[in-house]
Order: structure tokens, then C-alpha cells, then sequence
């Protein structure tokens, strides 16, 4: 349960209890990041369930702003990151770690994140229009299980975050969240397009940065429950 807690302290703005936390244990909580997830997926549903008693739009809005607040805009700032290091990839991998460690964000980096935002917001417009709001609720869940996957075979970029959860993931942990996510297809098929998702994300970064690293997951993440809106709403309108 503390595992949990310190998940959730991490990945939301949820107010949880007062915890000590050692660097091992701060670790091992990713193997919860996905039971986080759930939380953060419960919020964002209710919120679009919610506007939706006025309008599809406002649902769509509510469903974001909601997203937004509940996670600190965490996994945007990875994807703005990830956004304008790529952009100094070509150059060398000193500007490349520069960029990353640099808190302000470039054009790449606002671009991204303004894609993101519109993205998700016509796509939760299309949940919404086709009623699939328990769906939704499973995309935050089905992201979050990726970075078990890359925390297990990709190496770390540099001593940052990612470098921290590393050695902290089991092969068990995935086994157990990927058992829960292929039953959660059976009432959603679309939610498997997380796997490839994952392993297109996993093998551009081992490719054109190097390493995974709290951006990393961040972007990926963003990037996943992007696909994964996509897919449930193309399969609902099938």
C-alpha cells in the first residue's frame, strides 16, 4: 500500500498522507505507477461524464482540464523536453543532455505540447460522442504499464530519474500489469494498441537518444494515451 501512495504522490496533485520515503522504496513504487494510473483515469472519466450532461465539448474540456490538473502537467513537461532535445539531438550528445537539464522550454517544446493538448481534446471529444467513458478510464492505466517495460530494457540516459527505477522492476511486475491489460481487452481490443505504442517509443529512443530517462517516460506516456484515444475512438465509430 505504501508503494502505492508514494505512486500516487509522485504521478498526481492528490493530497496523500505525510510519507518517509527511502530511495529504494521511492523506486519500487513504479511497480504501482499503473493502480495510479487508474485514479487518474476514474478523475478524467468523471470529469467528462460530467460535462457531457451539458455538452460533448464541455465534457471534452472538463476531461482535459481535469487530466491536466490532476497529473501537474508531469508527463507534458517530459513530452516538451523530449520536444527540444530531439531537436538538438543531431548536434552531440553533450547539447543533447544540456537541453534536457535546461527547465526552460523551447519552440519544439511548446509546439509539442499545444499538439498534445489539441489532440486530446478532439479525440476526448470523440470518447464522449461515442460514449466511452469506461474505456476511458482504462487509458491512463494501459500508459503507465510502458514504463515498467522500458525501465526493464532500456538503459538509462544519465543519473536522473530514469537511472533511479532502474533494477526496481521485476519481470513479474510486467507480467502481472500486462495480464491486466490483456483483460481489460477483452471489453476494449483497442486498449492493445499500447503494445506496439510502447515498442515504437521504446526503440525510437534507443535509437535517436540513447537511453530512457524521466522525459522519456513523460513523452511516452503522453504519446501512448494519445494512440490509445485514437484507437478506442476509430473502433467505436467502426
Amino acid at each position: 500500500m505504501k508503494g502505492f501512495l508514494i505512486a500516487l504522490q509522485f504521478l498526481t496533485r492528490l493530497p496523500t498522507p505525510r510519507l518517509t520515503v527511502s530511495a529504494e522504496e521511492f523506486a519500487q513504487s513504479m511497480r504501482w505507477f499503473p493502480a495510479a494510473g487508474l485514479v487518474i483515469g476514474l478523475i478524467v472519466a468523471g470529469a467528462a461524464w460530467v460535462g457531457a450532461r451539458t455538452d460533448p465539448w464541455t465534457g471534452a474540456l472538463a476531461a482535459l482540464i481535469a487530466w491536466v490538473l490532476v497529473t501537474g502537467a508531469l508527463h507534458l513537461d517530459g513530452l516538451g523536453d523530449m520536444a527540444d532535445a530531439s531537436g538538438a539531438a543531431h548536434k552531440d550528445r553533450e547539447r543533447l543532455l544540456a537541453v534536457l537539464a535546461d527547465p526552460h522550454v523551447g519552440s519544439f517544446g511548446v509546439t509539442a505540447i499545444t499538439m498534445q493538448l489539441l489532440t486530446k481534446l478532439v479525440l476526448l471529444h470523440g470518447m464522449i460522442e461515442h460514449s466511452q467513458f469506461l474505456a476511458l478510464i482504462w487509458v491512463p492505466v494501459a500508459a503507465r504499464i510502458a514504463p515498467l517495460a522500458w525501465t526493464l530494457l532500456l538503459s538509462p540516459l544519465h543519473d536522473g530519474l530514469g537511472a533511479r527505477f532502474r533494477g526496481a522492476i521485476r519481470p513479474i511486475d510486467l507480467a502481472l500489469w500486462a495480464a491486466v491489460l490483456l483483460a481489460t481487452t477483452v471489453a476494449f481490443p483497442a486498449l492493445l494498441i499500447a503494445v506496439p505504442a510502447a515498442a515504437l517509443w521504446g526503440l525510437w529512443i534507443k535509437r535517436a537518444i540513447g537511453g530512457i530517462s524521466g522525459d522519456g517516460h513523460g513523452a511516452g506516456i503522453e504519446l501512448i494515451e494519445a494512440a490509445l484515444l485514437l484507437a478506442l475512438v476509430v473502433m467505436a465509430a467502426a
